[in-house]
């Protein structure tokens, strides 16, 4: 398994996030250390993209 790696500050990537996708919520990028698939997961459900694309907008913002 190939662990989510963040870059930068959280907060300015979850800002990121909102502007692409403005449904997502506080709750749905909760981001807690050793739990990144639960959040992988999350965005699965309210994007509705496979996780390889979910790590790669992470990667890529």
């Amino acid at each position: 398994m190939v662990k989510l790696t963040v870059k930068g500050d959280w907060n300015v990537i979850k800002g990121k996030l909102k502007q692409q996708f403005a449904h997502l919520t506080d709750e749905d990028l909760l981001f807690i250390k050793g739990k990144e698939e639960e959040l992988i997961g999350r965005l699965q459900q309210r994007i509705g993209k496979t996780k390889q694309e979910i790590r790669d907008l992470l990667a890529s913002l």
